[in-house]
């Protein structure tokens, strides 16, 4: 994890979480992290992968005050590949990009992460269970994070990014039917940490589904 602010910053920004019903949880649902995370990554089976424009909109609440709008596209292609490619970015913020990607795959969470169960709860009155994600790589920034999943829907819907400084971070998800799949609509990110307060949303246009995606040097075509 960067230790720059607009890096912290852009680990809202991603990642995946309130949702329509996309089929319902066995009465019994697993506790087990990697069953939870395979139920994530199965939520849409048949979908193979998909290109959506991302529009994300970022406001300080501090100084300096700054409101960057940020235009790209989300790529997702089976069984692993998600990256957002941004059209232009700022020089202080172009860790936003790098960030986005492992966040909104749930799967490389096991790589990255060691991954448990930390209980299960209640989060808008629907069921959740609550993981817990340590870096298996020690950070002095980045103490834990907290990852919500829906039981019933069987969607991320919230995550908790907890920091050594005493810092918070919390993004949220709403997601929507579009071509017979449950995808992501909006995100919304609330930042604070140390010397900085901001709050951030995106929003994801019409979905090109089961559409080639193919990784280029740069970035997906």
């Amino acid at each position: 994890m960067r230790s720059l602010p607009f890096a912290l910053i852009a680990a809202a920004l991603l990642g995946t979480a309130p949702a329509l019903s996309a089929g319902t949880a066995d009465a019994g649902a697993p506790l087990d992290a990697r069953a939870v995370i395979k139920r994530l990554a199965d939520r849409n089976p048949t979908l193979q992968s998909y290109k959506s424009r991302v529009h994300v909109d970022v406001r300080m609440l501090n100084f300096p005050y700054l409101a960057p709008k940020l235009d790209g596209t989300s790529y997702y292609k089976r069984p692993d590949l998600y990256v957002v490619v941004f059209d232009r970015m700022p020089g202080y913020a172009r860790s936003f990009g790098t960030l986005f990607n492992d966040i909104g795959d749930p799967l490389a969470w096991q790589r990255d992460h060691y991954v448990s169960v930390d209980g299960t709860t209640l989060l808008d009155s629907r069921p959740t269970i609550v993981l817990r994600l340590i870096k298996k790589i020690h950070s002095d920034i980045l103490d834990h994070e907290l990852a919500y999943v829906d039981t019933e829907s069987w969607v991320l819907v919230r995550m908790e990014w907890y920091y050594t400084s005493g810092g918070k971070i919390t993004m949220s998800q709403q997601y929507r039917v579009e071509n017979n799949y449950v995808v992501l609509s909006q995100q919304h990110a609330t930042i604070a940490i140390p010397h900085v307060r901001a709050v951030a949303d995106a929003s994801y246009g019409a979905y090109q589904t089961n559409v080639p995606v193919r990784l280029g040097s740069k970035a997906p075509q």
